[in-house]
């Protein structure tokens, strides 16, 4: 390694810090302040990564470039090679010429990024620099330099660096793991058997990434409480004196122990293994045979990802039931962390401050906040009317505009528009007819701006910035995988429709010129920075940044429909849970009966159906006339050859086929919507006990 490398190893982007108000309303005379919506402030912190030697070894160690979050380290830009052959944008109005980003021409950001990042040399970067100008200029952020706007109240002190321990102890709660460091919790019998079902599903990765925080946050409890007891973690991870432990899966299985990367090729995303168990061996393959990243491998593209054929089907985000999908967003956590463990990045969390914003409006309102108000004139809404309504008046017809989403609308002209959505979108008095297709883009742009919290959270938001770090398309996919499950439904929601909303605009690319990467840098910005961003980082963290945030925003679009997966091993560990929790209330119930002398009913878990032993299954259809049918099982039976023979048998079903879904019910898994590619033989020997339900779909 370098010495120039050597010198670039080991910062972590570790946090954004949000902070919003709302805007004081003014009288009359002050129509121009009269509607503007809610302004943030914010930063991002960086932390010394401590644990680099793992990516040292086996990330892109050959590579001359720093990571693409490595920013306090980053050499002057002015002494890089190669300076831009187009100078960035103009210099803003009151800044100051030391930190104005046109203090001198800018070099070409491909020298900060790290090596999965070689793709966006090809990027025209300066359509980036242009956004951002285009974002300072209407307001939605203070240059360089600049402080707020008049009768601002910044809100930085409340952003307090959080204590020792604190992280640790955040992580755990969220994982549903409280137990094992608050005595309080101790006593609680559900909540130990929970945790103890919960610890028996884990993968040795992310049994480690739990060992890692417990043993952290009890070295500082032991400090803090003058050595008081707290649970030791070879108390907790000690093996069952069981014969074969709940969570150990048999040879072969999701979480074992086979060759992870036996039938992997360069382009198959397989789901079976856990990606940190993946990431482990392609680690120590890595230090094995001493393998080097090749800064002109084929990794620097983007390459034709395919999900594995599961044969029991794929699940997407929706399918499950709550229940189950509260225990996957346990399960994700963990996992996510373990996946950065192994790498050696370690990320620092934060938790998004009480901000004021507004309570109404269409601008600057909090998306739980909109879709409340939404809901109650349609009850189901997953996306705000508001952005929809935007998305469609630009598929309408403006599709094929030149330069959709780069060329912006007039600044006056798009406050003023935003003050007529305001007043007059819900009452269906906005001229839709008269707004310009540039508008109608410049204000979705400005509608994701101005949320009082990042749409990526501000839990998250470093950790999709930090995805950067992974050696490897594949490993940088499996993290916002990952990361995209544990968004707040509402924002996964709104971002799934910006992202189909951005690749349709990219489907048009022969007339608009909007490609895959021009559509990238130019919502980046608007994705990532907010209010007061430019004035809380260095220009050299700004470059760093553009290619960053570029290249998240261009996975986000491209494998959309391999991110908003669950992945199978991820499933098969709920099911795990679910199968041992039901045999612990098998053994309370026996227990009772026993205590009851009832012998009548002998306890056991629930019998095969009879059918499905002869080769048929009993399907039902409670929402239909037809009720019921029984279908022969073959190798080749698939879901939607069930659906089928359903219509075709009950004439009456006024639904289209794609509205209905067949459900796999009860058993190990409380619900689910069946991919229509399931073979219903494979998956009924998963679950045998399960039913199987026809329901009209509710997405």
């Amino acid at each position: 390694m370098s010495r120039q490398q050597q010198q670039f190893q080991g910062v972590v982007l570790t946090g954004y810090h949000s902070n919003a108000e709302e805007l004081p309303k003014t009288g009359p005379g002050s129509s121009n302040q009269e509607h503007e919506p809610s302004r943030r402030t914010g930063h991002y912190t960086v932390q010394q990564n401590q644990n680099t030697h793992h990516g040292d070894k086996y990330g892109p160690a050959s590579s001359t470039k720093p990571t693409s979050t490595d920013q306090s380290s980053l050499p002057n830009p002015s002494a890089a090679p190669g300076p831009r052959s187009q100078p960035s944008s103009s210099p803003k109005p009151g800044s100051s010429p030391r930190h104005s980003p046109n203090s001198r021409p800018r070099p070409r950001p491909a020298c900060q990024r790290c090596n999965s990042q070689d793709s966006l040399d090809e990027l025209e970067m300066d359509d980036y620099w242009k956004e951002v100008e285009n974002i300072t200029r209407s307001g939605g952020g203070a240059g360089r330099g600049e402080g707020g706007g008049e009768g601002e109240v910044h809100e930085e002190e409340q952003q307090k660096i959080p204590e020792e321990g604190e992280q640790e102890e955040a992580w755990l709660t969220e994982a549903g793991l409280a137990r094992l460091f608050d005595d309080s919790l101790a006593a609680d019998q559900d909540q130990e058997e929970d945790s103890a079902v919960f610890l028996s599903t884990l993968t040795r990765t992310q049994v480690a990434a739990v060992e890692r925080r417990v043993t952290t946050l009890q070295q500082t409890l032991l400090r803090r409480r003058n050595r008081q007891h707290v649970p030791d973690v070879r108390d907790i991870f000690r093996p069952s004196e069981k014969d074969e432990e709940p969570g150990k899966l048999k040879e072969g299985s999701e979480n074992g122990q086979k060759d992870v990367t036996s039938a992997e090729t360069e382009t198959v995303m397989n789901i079976e293994v856990a990606f940190s168990e993946q990431a482990l061996s392609y680690r120590d393959n890595h230090q094995r045979l001493r393998v080097t990243t090749s800064t002109n491998s084929p990794d620097d593209k983007l390459p034709n990802f395919k999900l594995l054929r599961d044969k029991t089907g794929q699940t997407r985000i929706g399918d499950l039931s709550p229940l189950d999908m509260k225990k996957v967003r346990r399960l994700v956590l963990v996992e996510m962390t373990a996946l950065f463990d192994t790498a050696g990045i370690d990320l620092k969390a934060h938790k998004a401050v009480k901000v004021k914003t507004k309570e109404s409006g269409l601008f600057g309102v909090p998306l739980a906040t909109l879709l409340d108000q939404d809901q109650k004139r349609s009850p189901g809404t997953k996306v705000p009317f508001i952005l929809q309504r935007l998305i469609n008046h630009v598929e309408e017809d403006g599709l094929d505009t030149e330069g959709l989403l780069r060329i912006p609308g007039a600044a006056t002209r798009v406050k003023s528009l935003c003050q007529e959505l305001e007043s007059s979108f819900y009452d269906g008095m906005f001229p839709w007819q008269q707004l310009k297709q540039h508008d109608a883009a410049s204000l979705l742009k400005l509608f994701i701006r101005e949320l009082p919290h990042p749409l990526l959270t501000v839990e998250y938001l470093n950790a999709f910035i930090a995805v950067n770090k992974l050696p490897t398309k594949k490993q940088q996919l499996q993290a916002l995988n990952l990361l995209v499950l544990l968004l707040p439904e509402a924002n996964r929601d709104t971002l799934k429709a910006l992202m189909e909303f951005f690749q349709r605009v990219i489907d048009h690319q022969a007339k608009n010129k909007m490609t895959i990467n021009n559509v990238s840098v130019v919502i980046a910005p608007n994705i990532f920075m907010f209010k007061g961003f430019r004035s809380k980082v260095t220009e050299q963290q700004e470059f760093s940044m553009a290619t960053s945030t570029a290249n998240i925003v261009r996975l986000l679009i491209r494998y959309q429909n391999l991110l908003w997966t669950i992945p199978k091993f991820i499933l098969t560990q709920v099911r795990q849970q679910n199968m041992e929790s039901q045999r612990k209330q098998n053994k309370e119930r026996a227990v009772r009966k026993l205590l009851k002398k009832i012998t009548t009913d002998k306890p056991s878990d629930k019998a095969v159906p009879e059918e499905s032993s002869q080769g048929f299954i009993r399907v039902q259809a409670p929402q239909f006339s037809k009720v019921s049918m029984a279908v022969q099982l073959t190798a080749e039976l698939q879901a939607t050859d069930v659906l089928t023979r359903f219509l075709s048998q009950d004439s009456s079903v006024a639904v289209k086929q794609e509205e209905l879904c067949l459900y796999e019910i009860g058993g190990n898994i409380k619900e689910r919507c069946l991919d229509g590619e399931t073979y219903m033989k494979d998956l009924i020997q998963l679950n045998p006990t399960a039913e199987w339900v026809i329901k009209v779909v509710q997405r």
